[in-house]
């Protein structure tokens, strides 16, 4: 009976146990976040967590990658809450809308939540209108005043208190965003906010990023995107311009192999893509060998396509794909006009030996020593015929006039295998 009691007693005390995960929201709010996030919110909802903590130091990113992590934050029915021990701009302000608490470090701050192109410019107006609204949502939907998140996101509001006159984004402190109530207190350590949360003495489970995330977060980045396909491009260019395969291709293969490896952690690629790329490949090296160039032209649409599939945004990724092909033709131009090289990879498929005169090989037997000399024709020349010098047979031609045979003849000329030849003179013939 008392093990039975101890059996019964045990699980019930673990049972009490409350489990926090922390989960961090470094850097830019980017695809390869997304990822990191899916799988650290999936964990704490295997293990029953109580609550998640993320854990907010960013200045802002991409709106189309905070949409899918928001999908994510509300998805979950554990308690959110934000602790913002740096800044949480843009973006970052948007993903701590959507938790049920804000909390911040004293030199915290929240906002600066404009929409800007990938150039750094000012969106255009249906993009601006489309995220103020997502923003003024994030707030009512958590009982906040709407007016400081369009303020956040909208220049036009004036709210000159909080150093947001017309013409300027607001950013709150952490004093002010407790006045206005977007913030539920101001904490100096990550232990105080557990206090001030009920869950002291929680069992904290804090969630890190694999190399592999960290490394697709990196290579997801639309930034670098560009940056891998125009080595990759520019690389495997330069190697069709290099006997054997060397550093130029290593690297164009590297950086391949980064960029699909990046877009299938992240899960913005699936293995189709890889698959549409393999055949792509495979019907440019099919080219080499099939006539009319229509296997070279698909093999190119499929690897186009494949990368382009693998992105989670068609128009960055047609933009990055453009730019990529931009390098590759510059350095093609750069290869065959200014360094005079040729296509080395179709040395093995297209003969390029040739028989010149530079290299020994002559089509026929220059006969330029018989000028001058008597030869006897040994069939008539009307005008072409044979002659004999030497006791040697020769195809020759007269100048124009009709020579029989037996008759004496003078070499006048001789123009590769042309001989000809006239009758000779008395004078000549003595």
């Amino acid at each position: 009976m008392l093990l039975l009691s101890f059996s019964i007693v045990i699980p019930s005390f673990a049972a009490e146990t409350t489990v926090v995960y922390k989960i961090p929201i470094y850097k830019e709010v980017e695809k390869g976040l997304h990822a990191f996030l899916k799988r650290s919110i999936h964990d704490a909802e295997e293990a029953g967590a109580d609550a998640i903590i993320f854990d907010i130091n960013t200045p802002g990113g991409f709106v189309d990658s905070a949409e899918e992590i928001i999908n994510l934050l509300d998805s979950t029915p554990i308690r959110k809450i934000a602790y913002i021990n740096s800044e949480a701009l843009s973006a970052g302000a948007y993903l701590a809308l959507h938790t049920d608490e804000i909390y911040m470090s004293p030199n915290g701050t929240i906002g600066a939540a404009a929409v800007i192109d990938s150039s750094g410019n000012a969106a255009d107006k249906k993009a601006t209108s489309a995220w103020k609204a997502k923003m003024i949502n994030a707030a009512e939907l958590t009982g906040k005043d709407p007016i400081y998140a369009q303020a956040m996101a909208d220049e036009t509001v004036h709210l000159p208190e909080y150093r947001a006159p017309k013409g300027e984004l607001l950013t709150l402190s952490s004093a002010e965003a407790l006045e206005v109530e977007y913030s539920n207190g101001t904490v100096s350590s990550f232990e105080e906010l557990l206090k001030v949360t009920n869950l002291s003495g929680a069992k904290v489970v804090e969630t890190e990023q694999a190399f592999v995330e960290s490394l697709a977060r990196f290579v997801t980045n639309p930034i670098i995107v560009p940056i891998l396909l125009s080595i990759a491009s520019l690389g495997l260019i330069l190697e069709l311009y290099s006997p054997g395969f060397g550093v130029a291709g290593t690297m164009g293969l590297i950086s391949l192999g980064l960029f699909f490896f990046g877009h299938l952690v992240a899960g913005l690629a699936g293995y189709e893509t890889i698959i549409i790329f393999v055949i792509g490949a495979i019907l440019i090296i099919a080219e080499f060998f099939l006539p009319f160039g229509i296997s070279g032209i698909l093999g190119v649409a499929a690897i186009i396509f494949s990368i382009i599939l693998a992105g989670g945004d068609l128009v960055q990724m047609s933009i990055a794909v453009l730019i990529a092909l931009t390098v590759a033709i510059l350095g093609m131009v750069i290869m065959m006009k200014f360094f005079r090289k040729g296509l080395k990879a179709l040395n093995k498929v297209i003969l390029t030996d040739a028989t010149t005169t530079e290299q020994g090989y002559v089509s026929n037997q220059n006969r330029l020593d018989l000028v001058g000399k008597l030869a006897e024709t040994m069939t008539p020349l009307r005008p072409a015929g044979t002659i004999r010098i030497d006791n040697e047979r020769i195809d020759a031609v007269s100048d124009g006039s009709f020579i029989g045979k037996d008759k004496l003849v003078k070499i006048i000329k001789v123009e590769g295998s042309r001989i000809v030849v006239r009758e000779a003179t008395e004078g000549e013939a003595t």
